[in-house]
């Protein structure tokens, strides 16, 4: 049995894997790791349906020795027996369980490319603008197997590339190490990366070497590059190649429309793997690791939203948080817990502190945070509006007693409601809870409407 590897608690991590392969092993300094989470048991006839997940199957049964181990294998994994599959160069990892619970260790090691073996690979690749594109589009084609076969590089293991390792101690594939081949075949249909991963390439180190590659092809020939004696045989060598940006404009008639900004997904893809058995390093906290991986998620997707949003290039620019309103954001999708006190630990504020600061942020963001926690004062115009307004509100005699307790602040006579104005002239509701103002509701541009939320909470 080989060494447990050090697998990491989120996908696309680096780890440095000191795994020694068979003897034409390509040790290279691309170790990135990629953990995908158990997937759900396999319904249908097919086990694969991709093309990719097609092909990885039939290289496996093709070169198996014990067809019945393959085929207990494949029903295990499609039975949902087999847990998070740690992808990495030269090794997937993960732990299968037997029909009566027992957890077995399974590997299979798969022969990394060489150094020279990737550098024909990517060479034929930059020399086809159609596999540039598509690499670059997150998309494998097919045929890519038959033009790197063409540049003597194998991508789909051939006989004797799969090695397993499993702690049953098989000699040869077991149903352990076998429903993990399977498994990893559903990988496939979703991502055929994971391939070039297995063989020694993390995705971005692959696109980030084409694109060196690609642009090296696309530069126009220098001065010196001609194959006159003095360098200067080429015409006009001075000058660089291009267009001028006059006949560029006014091209623009003629050329093809830009194609329609991509949708948004609906929500935000799946959360990191965390079951994994390994514990995280010294001084990781895997749950602050789920919140911002989460939290950077949704953000994501919402500016994303918001930028493909008509009329999105008219709205100003959000004011940047500080530190403190940073830390009350997260708080508020930390939903209580041990993060939470030490979000109000980091954020110098105590515990109660910290709820009413989530309270007021899930109001209305910065702008409640403010009116909660600053002594807001309004210049005096704006002052004068607010009591103006304060007067206006209601109808008759049926306007509440209010008393000034602050700038900007006042309390309803008879009850235990308060009514703050905040610096753009909205009214928030708050309401005494034993002993303290806390935030009730959202801000409302009539006094009235803010001081009916306040009562209702009553």
């Amino acid at each position: 049995m080989s060494d447990s590897p050090n697998t990491p608690k989120a996908s696309n991590t680096s780890n440095t894997s000191n795994t020694p392969h068979a003897a034409t092993t390509a040790h290279t300094a691309d170790s990135s790791e990629r953990v995908f989470p158990a997937l759900a048991p396999a319904t249908g006839r097919g086990f694969a349906r991709s093309w990719w997940g097609l092909a990885w199957l039939k290289a496996l049964e093709d070169t198996a020795l014990d067809g019945a181990q393959l085929k207990k294998g494949r029903k295990r994994a499609r039975e949902g027996a087999v847990g998070a599959v740690s992808v990495r160069p030269g090794r997937i990892t993960a732990v299968v369980r037997d029909p009566d619970g027992t957890a077995h260790r399974s590997d299979v090691l798969l022969r990394e490319l060489t150094g020279d073996e990737w550098d024909r690979f990517l060479d034929m690749a930059a020399d086809r603008a159609g596999h540039v594109a598509a690499l670059l589009d997150r998309e494998m084609p097919p045929h890519l197997v038959e033009d790197a076969a063409s540049a003597g590089v194998e991508l789909l293991p051939g006989i004797g590339d799969l090695e397993p390792e499993c702690g049953c101690e098989a000699w040869d594939h077991c149903p352990h190490s076998a429903a993990l081949c399977y498994q990893v075949a559903r990988l496939l249909d979703e991502d055929p990366y994971v391939l070039l991963l297995m063989r020694g390439r993390s995705e971005r180190r692959l696109v980030d070497e084409l694109q060196v590659r690609s642009a090296v092809r696309a530069a126009p020939p220098t001065a010196g590059d001609s194959d006159g004696e003095d360098g200067n045989d080429s015409a006009d060598a001075g000058e660089l190649a291009g267009v001028l940006a006059s006949e560029a404009f006014a091209a623009a008639e003629i050329l093809p429309p830009l194609p329609a900004p991509p949708v948004p997904p609906q929500a935000i893809g799946q959360p990191p793997a965390f079951d994994t058995e390994t514990a995280p390093p010294g001084g990781i906290d895997a749950d602050a690791l789920r919140l911002l991986a989460a939290d950077a998620a949704a953000r994501a997707l919402r500016l994303l939203t918001e930028a493909l949003s008509p009329g999105h290039e008219q709205q100003p620019l959000e004011d940047e948080l500080t530190p403190g309103q940073d830390g009350v954001r997260l708080a508020a999708g930390a939903d209580g817990g041990p993060l939470a006190a030490r979000i109000a630990t980091g954020t110098g504020r105590r515990p109660a502190d910290l709820d009413l600061a989530v309270r007021a942020w899930r109001h209305g963001g910065a702008a409640s945070l403010a009116v909660l926690e600053e002594d807001l004062a309004p210049d005096p115009e704006a002052l004068a509006r607010a009591k103006a307004a304060l007067d206006t509100a209601w109808d008759g005699g049926d306007r509440p007693r209010t008393r000034a307790v602050a700038p900007g602040r006042w309390s309803v006579v008879g009850t235990p409601v308060q009514l703050r104005c905040g610096t753009d002239g909205r009214w928030w509701p708050y309401r005494q809870e034993q002993g303290r103002w806390a935030p009730v509701g959202p801000a409302h541009h009539d006094p009235a409407a803010a001081l009916a939320d306040g009562l209702g909470e009553c």
